[in-house]
């Protein structure tokens, strides 16, 4: 049963982010255009494959998109930090080894099981929900 409840989660988180049903579902691309704004990200590979990856990682059980829960909401970090290759490996590097200090004392859990490859990729995600 707990399995069950941490799947549909998952695809409530994953449904919530990426709102590509209506993308799919109509060939009128009127429709489509109108259905997602021009800075939407959705449609970009980074966060397609990085919100799969914090979706199966433990990363939601503190981080939202827009609001602060444990740790720093994501779009505030995507605020914060500019997406350059430097700033998204600094990142990955925090995500894998912890921290402790970018947004109080609360410390970030580190991740040593993540490989930098895959913790870029979530970074890359994470950046690309920055306010235009």
């Amino acid at each position: 049963m707990k399995k069950y409840f941490v799947t549909v989660a998952i695809l409530a988180v994953i449904a919530a982010c990426n709102d590509s049903g209506s993308k799919s579902e109509s060939s009128d691309s009127s429709e489509s255009s109108s259905a997602a704004p021009a800075n939407d990200p959705s449609s970009n590979p980074d966060y397609q494959k990085g919100l799969a990856l914090v979706a199966s990682n433990d990363c939601l059980t503190c981080h939202k998109v827009d609001e602060k829960v444990t740790g720093p909401a994501y779009r505030d970090v995507a605020n914060k930090f500019e997406n350059t290759p430097e700033n998204v490996s600094m990142l990955a590097q925090k995500v894998i080894n912890g921290s402790v200090g970018d947004w109080g004392q609360v410390a970030m859990t580190p991740h040593p099981a993540l490989s930098q490859a895959d913790a870029e990729q979530m970074v890359k995600y994470i950046l690309l929900l920055r306010n235009k």
